[in-house]
């Protein structure tokens, strides 16, 4: 079961890579490292801020949690509009190249901006969320921690979906995927919708972070292996693709945790990365649309 805990936050990390994506076809590879910048401050929230540990009441470690959810949501929102706002705005028309190697330049700052802040050790959080048992199928029991990451998951997944598909803000958003140029004639700001779509991948880190804290520890370059990993899980699922992206999370999670959990035919924790990354150069090479996403010719 930690397979579905461990897939739901990079469900969370993958969306955000994909939805900047699909409006620029722009990998933004500091969104792992507002990931843990987002953690790391929300680790100062909880601990520093209000004060929570395994001894307060129910109602004050929810209220609390809640308020953190909220404030490293719009924390990692507003961090990763910044990095739209002042790295890739002005590289709209630059050479794809240009944009790339941006994006690992600012990785790399908001890396260091996380080690400088927050120093180099691991910040973790009291245990919040009980770790009894949920219920258990077959011997594989499932705990409070685990299912609590999953109960916040799946509505923010819902409320995302709706948000993209049904609103109008959603609509402009796709139109600018489509054709920007095209969005702009018809009167869609394409500035706007960029930057919210930004505003909306930041926000997703936020609570990833959050989820990710109340069970694991974190520190500055926990977003750069977590990043990769939640970009692997995009592109499986079909970069670009949001129902995609948390398909090919929920399997990366999946197959992690069979690799770590079973003691037969399981090559242990040691190879989970070659394993993952290994499954990210086969579906570049024999499919590089995804599992669910769409051949097109740049990339057949």
């Amino acid at each position: 079961m930690i397979g579905l805990t461990t897939g739901s936050v990079y469900a969370l990390i993958a969306l955000g890579y994909t939805l900047v994506y699909g409006i620029l076809q722009l990998i933004n590879f500091a969104h792992g490292d507002v990931f843990a910048l987002s953690g790391l401050f929300a680790s100062t929230l909880i601990v520093s801020l209000f004060g929570l540990d395994e001894k307060s009441s129910v109602l004050l470690i929810l209220g609390g949690l809640a308020a953190v959810f909220v404030i490293a949501m719009i924390f990692g929102a507003a961090v990763n509009a910044t990095i739209e706002l002042v790295a890739y705005r002005r590289l709209r028309s630059a050479p794809r190249l240009a944009v790339l190697i941006t994006a690992v330049g600012m990785s790399f700052i908001v890396q260091n901006i996380s080690l400088a802040v927050f120093d180099v050790n691991f910040r973790s959080v009291p245990p919040l969320i009980s770790d009894g048992n949920v219920f258990a199928i077959g011997g594989v029991h499932y705990n409070w921690q685990s299912f609590f990451v999953v109960l916040v998951t799946a509505p923010v997944l819902v409320l995302l979906t709706w948000l993209v598909k049904s609103t109008r803000q959603g609509k402009a958003m796709r139109a600018t995927s489509q054709d920007p140029e095209a969005s702009a004639m018809m009167g869609i700001n394409v500035n706007r919708t960029i930057s919210f779509t930004f505003l909306l991948a930041g926000g997703l880190a936020g609570i990833g972070a959050v989820l990710f804290l109340v069970e694991f520890n974190i520190r500055y370059d926990t977003g750069f292996e977590l990043g990769l990993i939640a970009f692997t899980a995009a592109v499986l699922g079909g970069i670009g693709n949001l129902t995609g992206a948390v398909l090919g999370a929920v399997l990366i999670g999946l197959i992690q945790a069979f690799n770590e959990g079973l003691s037969w035919l399981a090559p242990g924790s040691d190879w989970t990365r070659s394993i993952v990354f290994g499954l990210l150069i086969a579906i570049l090479v024999f499919r590089p649309e995804g599992l669910l996403g769409e051949r097109t010719p740049e990339g057949a």
